[in-house]
């Protein structure tokens, strides 16, 4: 396994002194994605859980719909290759995507249908609810979990949650890795994502709330700030989204009838 992190010499530079010290930096990776031997994207990455990265990857663009399509995973850590092959008689969603954009974090390239809203089966109507309270207490755990993020403040992290714990904890350089390794690991190990809670500490754009109604996950809670579009959306797929969860304080943007008072 490629290590996370690695040392550095740096200019440490205040009012007082200049001094050359160690430091700790997390590592940028590049990993290429190939399914069934076609090159499907370059990610720029933290080198850990790349077998979930590529598989949530692919969940995510739509190239893969189950567990059971693929044969194969081989991660070539010394040549930065993910090697998907799925089953012959198997159905993939669409074929290698030929669209491609820059995503809105500038600089991710990934795949995007004419038609957004073809991204996930319907409206989620879980009936779900937590209290303020709970939604604090799992943010405290999920910045105290944050261990790269402590050595480097260069990642970023996102979480599977209930109501009461953290039950998939990920870092990336990425805000769209970090999720796709979640929900990679939820596909590779049948983890139920229905009636759960996502957590990320970036920002909520649309191709993460698409990542997250994919799943049918009825709770979206982050330490940032949402865009326009991807409020409009978490309204439209009926998904409760919290942003600048910061302490004892947050905005509840959609849905918000599933925040409720006190501790249940």
């Amino acid at each position: 396994m490629e290590q996370e992190v690695k040392k550095i010499f740096m200019l440490k530079v205040d009012e007082q002194d200049t001094n050359r010290i160690e430091d700790t930096v997390v590592r940028e990776y590049p990993l290429t994605i190939l399914l069934n031997n076609d090159e499907v994207i370059t990610l720029l990455c933290t080198p850990s859980n790349l077998d979930y990265l590529a598989a949530g990857f692919l969940f995510s663009e739509g190239l893969i719909k189950e567990k059971s399509q693929i044969k194969n995973i081989i991660i070539d850590h010394e040549n930065g290759l993910a090697k998907i092959e799925t089953w012959k008689d198997s159905q993939m969603e669409g074929g290698i995507p030929s669209k491609r954009f820059i995503a809105s974090s500038g600089g991710r390239i990934t795949s995007l249908p004419s038609d957004i809203t073809v991204q996930t089966d319907r409206e989620i109507t879980s009936q779900i609810e937590i209290s303020a309270d709970e939604i604090f207490l799992l943010m405290d755990k999920f910045v105290l979990s944050s261990r790269i993020f402590k050595n480097t403040g260069g990642v970023h992290s996102a979480a599977l949650c209930d109501k009461r714990d953290l039950l998939l904890f990920r870092e990336d350089i990425g805000r769209h890795n970090a999720i796709d390794k979640v929900f990679g690991e939820c596909l590779l190990k049948d983890v139920n994502t229905n009636e759960r809670i996502i957590m990320t500490s970036g920002r909520v754009s649309s191709e993460i709330l698409l990542k997250v109604a994919k799943r049918n996950v009825p709770l979206l809670i982050s330490k940032s700030a949402p865009t326009d579009m991807g409020i409009q959306l978490s309204q439209d797929f009926g998904i409760t989204l919290a942003g600048f969860v910061r302490g004892r304080r947050m905005n509840v943007y959609t849905h918000g009838w599933r925040v409720i008072k006190g501790l249940k």
